[in-house]
């Protein structure tokens, strides 16, 4: 009696699962796209390449797909985000599976947006690198000595494999202490480094932002550029790339940093010498203290695909002047259901 009953208790779970149902659950995943804050970094300059400052939320109109957007939260360089949750009119995010109502930011939400931003340097130690290794260190013992106190900083260094010598921390010393001690040798590996760095920083919230020092082409990546653009447009992580004159004798390599950091809002410099270097680091740290950083919860949109987002000036005087942020995003599908999950395991980190 006893082995009839445990049979029984044994059969009637599979007898279940192969219902309709059951079965349905197992063979069709469900699918859901969710969509919570979107961040925005958005530099604004007049022809001349200076940075417009003052400007006010209400300066701003965000449009994703031709929808306009409601700004959630608004900030200039390094000062907090402020809620701008008192707008009765801004619809709700419900109809996107696990988006935000409109009921105000949470004081969670609003914690994780802190003043400056989290600032990933990612330093190529590759063989090419042999001629003015050590006027690169300086460059960039410069350039992290300079960040407002605000910023967090991580330093990771590459060749074909990926090091992480430094991890986020506000702790000047180790981060300089993690770039005195690179040392340069094998090939570069560029691109898979540059996706894992920004899977990193993906993991962080606030303002994030990727600069890359490189000095040539990439000879080793099984990572295509493109997938590492969308990654970082997707995940709103701006990418910076100084690169010297090495990278210039390679169109391709000089076409694909221009476009992978216009498309994420950040910038690409060909350093002719290491006072070049100096001034394009430079020129990135005055950047990222005149960002604004504007935030939003999209309004129901049925695209699951490519997004396309654009930020306008408001009003005549205003709209002389440059924006410069990325230029979309795809919403991460989840899986629900019992699958298989593929990251890039193959490149190891040191």
């Amino acid at each position: 009696m006893v082995r009839k009953i445990l049979l029984l208790i044994l059969i009637l779970p599979a007898f279940i699962l192969r219902g309709p149902a059951g079965s349905q659950a197992q063979e069709s995943p469900n699918f859901q796209v969710v969509v919570n804050m979107v961040q925005l970094n958005v530099a604004v300059t007049d022809k001349k390449g200076n940075y417009i400052t003052g400007l006010r939320p209400q300066d701003f109109e965000i449009l994703e797909d031709g929808i306009a957007e409601k700004a959630a939260t608004f900030a200039e360089g390094d000062e907090p985000a402020r809620s701008l949750s008192d707008s009765a009119d801004r619809e709700p995010a419900a109809a996107i599976p696990g988006g935000r109502g409109s009921d105000g930011v949470s004081n969670q939400t609003l914690a994780s947006l802190v003043n400056g931003a989290n600032v990933f340097v990612l330093f190529d130690t590759s063989d090419y690198m042999y001629r003015g290794f050590v006027f690169a260190q300086d460059a960039i013992t410069e350039f992290i000595r300079s960040l407002s106190t605000a910023d967090k900083i991580a330093f990771y260094s590459y060749s074909r494999d990926i090091s992480r010598t430094s991890a986020l921390t506000s702790d000047r010393s180790q981060v300089l202490q993690a770039v005195r001690s690179t040392v340069a040798g094998d090939q570069a590996a560029l691109y898979n480094a540059l996706l894992l760095t920004l899977k990193d920083a993906a993991q962080n919230t606030g303002r994030k932002v990727v600069v890359v020092f490189s000095n040539g082409p990439d000879n080793s990546s099984v990572v295509p550029p493109e997938d590492v653009a969308e990654f970082a447009q997707s995940a709103g992580i701006s990418i910076y790339m100084i690169s010297t004159q090495e990278a210039r004798l390679e169109p391709v390599s000089t076409a694909v940093f221009d476009r992978m950091t216009a498309a994420t809002g950040g910038k690409a410099y060909f350093a002719k010498n290491w006072k070049d270097e100096n001034r394009a680091f430079a020129s990135i740290r005055d950047d990222l203290a005149h960002l604004y950083s504007l935030s939003y919860y999209p309004r129901p949109n049925p695209n699951t695909g490519w997004r396309a987002i654009t930020v306008k000036l408001v009003g005549d005087q205003l709209k002389k002047y440059k924006v410069r942020t990325r230029n979309g995003y795809r919403p991460q599908p989840r899986r629900f259901s019992k699958g298989e999950n593929t990251t890039l395991s193959e490149v190891a980190p040191k």
